[in-house]
Order: C-alpha cells, then structure tokens, then sequence
C-alpha cells in the first residue's frame, strides 16, 4: 500500500496535513455544539429553537456557531480538493 502523501512535495504534504486537521477540529467542534443540545444538524438546532423546545440564548448563538463551523469545514476541505488536484496535474 503507498503513503498518501507518496508523491507530494514536503511543503504540499505538510499544507494538506494542517488543513486535514482542521478539518478534523472544525468537525468535532461542531458535533460538540450540536450535542450539547442534542440535535443532529444546525437544520434540528433552529428547529428546536422555532419550536421553543430550546430558549432561544445561547442556542441561536450556538446556531450561528454550527453554521459558521460547518462552512468553514466545506470551504476548507474545498481547499484541500484543489490543492491535491493542482499536485495531480504537476
């Protein structure tokens, strides 16, 4: 089996090793924030929150937490997509 990062620059490997782990954090804060309330999705924490099963501080503020987690994560892992392409055409 080879390494993942086999055929990458040091720098390369290094970068994607890094974004790869903020991934990893951005993802469990966000499972923290949502299990906390005990929701699956920031989708069920609004849900909650509309149908007053949650008082509406902190949980809107953890609303916005989830979300901004959430899409930094997509915007991250985005990032990490192009880089591993950009090395593939080199």
């Amino acid at each position: 089996m080879t390494s993942f990062f086999e055929d990458l620059d040091y720098d390369t490997a290094t970068e994607i090793e890094l974004l790869s782990k903020l991934i990893y954090e951005l993802r469990n804060s966000y499972n923290a924030i949502l299990g906390f309330h005990g929701a699956q999705d920031e989708a069920e924490l609004l849900l909650k929150i509309e149908e007053e099963t949650l008082a509406e501080h902190p949980a809107y503020e953890h609303y916005l937490a989830a979300r901004i987690l959430d899409d930094t994560r997509e915007t991250v892992r985005t990032v990490v997509s192009e880089r591993l392409k950009e090395t593939h055409r080199k």
